[in-house]
Parts: C-alpha cells; sequence; structure tokens
C-alpha cells in the first residue's frame, strides 16, 4: 500500500516537473516568471522533504499538485495576459468572456477561488494530523488559514510592488487596474474553502457514525485546571 501511495506522489510530481520544465521555458515575461516561481519552490521542496513524516492522502496530493500547475500557466504568461479567451473560443467558438460578460482577464481570479477550493483540504489534514483537532474546529480552522494565508499573499504582492515597482511590480501585482482587486481576489479564496469544507463535512456527516457527538464535544467547554 505504501509503495502504491509513493508511485502515485512522484507519478504527481513528475508531471508537475514536465509542466514546469516546458512552462519555464520563454515565457512571456522572464523576471516575473521567477518571482511567481519562489514560493512554488519553496512548497515543492517541502512537499519532498515532508514526504515520510506528514503524508498527505492521495486526494490533497491530487489537489495540491492541480494547483500548482493552474498557478504555473500563471507565471508563464503572467496572470493578467493567460490567453484563456483564445483557448475557449478554439474549442467552442466563443470566448469565456463573452458567454460570461467579463470585462477583464479572470485568470487570476479563477486561480485564487481554486486555491481556497484545492488547498483547504489539505490544510484540514495538517490540523488533524498535527494539531489533532476535531468537530467543528476541523472545518473552521482550515478555513480560516486558507483565508489568512490568501491575505498573506496580497501583503506579499504589495511588498514586491514596494520593492520592485515598474512594470514588474504590476505584472507580479495584476490588478488590471482594479482597486478592489486584492480584496475580491480574498473573497474568491475564501469562497473556495468554504464550499471545500462545507462539501467535506456533507461527506462525514453521511459517512462518518459519530460525525454529531464529535462535534458537540469540540464545542464543549473544557474546564479544567489552571495554572
Amino acid at each position: 500500500m505504501a509503495l502504491t501511495a509513493n508511485r502515485r506522489f512522484y507519478l504527481l510530481f513528475s508531471l508537475f516537473m514536465v509542466e514546469w520544465i516546458a512552462l519555464a521555458i520563454s515565457p512571456l515575461h522572464p523576471e516575473d516568471w521567477l518571482l511567481e516561481n519562489v514560493l512554488v519552490i519553496i512548497a515543492v521542496l517541502l512537499l519532498l522533504y515532508g514526504r515520510r513524516s506528514l503524508p498527505f492522502s492521495n486526494t490533497s496530493y491530487l489537489m495540491i499538485f492541480i494547483f500548482l500547475g493552474l498557478h504555473e500557466i500563471g507565471a508563464h504568461y503572467t496572470y493578467s495576459e493567460v490567453p484563456y479567451d483564445q483557448w475557449v473560443q478554439w474549442l467552442t467558438g466563443s470566448t469565456l468572456n463573452e458567454i460570461m460578460e467579463w470585462e477583464r482577464n479572470h485568470f487570476d481570479r479563477i486561480i485564487h477561488f481554486c486555491y481556497g477550493l484545492l488547498i483547504a483540504y489539505p490544510i484540514r489534514e495538517i490540523f488533524l494530523y498535527v494539531a489533532n483537532v476535531r468537530g467543528f474546529w476541523g472545518y473552521f480552522l482550515p478555513l480560516d488559514l486558507a483565508m489568512s494565508s490568501s491575505m498573506f499573499f496580497e501583503l506579499i504582492e504589495w511588498g514586491a510592488v514596494g520593492i520592485f515597482g515598474g512594470d514588474l511590480g504590476m505584472a507580479f501585482l495584476g490588478t488590471q487596474g482594479d482597486i478592489w482587486d486584492a480584496h475580491k481576489d480574498m473573497a474568491l479564496a475564501s469562497l473556495g474553502a468554504l464550499i471545500a469544507m462545507l462539501i467535506t463535512a456533507t461527506i462525514n456527516y453521511r459517512m462518518q457514525k459519530d460525525f454529531s457527538s464529535e462535534w458537540a464535544e469540540s464545542l464543549r467547554v473544557k474546564r479544567g485546571r489552571h495554572s
């Protein structure tokens, strides 16, 4: 079983590396590509380093690598210039912006939503296995961390603009003239995480026999001796 799990992990890792190498060739804005990949390199190294001490489920690894794969598309083109409209038009004859009545490139919005949707579940596994949280807190804390980490990334973008400035800073920020861009990004990440936790809670409610009692116990005030 462990060997099968390892093979699945390294299969996902290998597929991601193939995509990473392919999209590292002639990115639209090389300096922005470097900035976008700093956190990716750290994340992948942590996944490899923690493979034995904190192994995620196959579902979590799949979600993580899907998100990283989507992010690499944004890094290659920069988020504000991903030509998803041309791809959709080639497939359907109509652009996605026409169908959705959008006026800007929304690839960054889609990825922020996917961050919450795809990463909240792996975050939940960390809380379950490291902090041993149960019940209500096993759903609220992943949502909370997904929201706060989304905010933290917006602060990183703000800092990058202050440090690098000019075209590089604006390419990394990708607001496209929307003064509420950061707020909308955080809201979409929060919505994605909320949906992920609601789906997880619904599945567990149907399959976990002690779901209600565990939930109630997690909200009970524990009165003990305090030093």
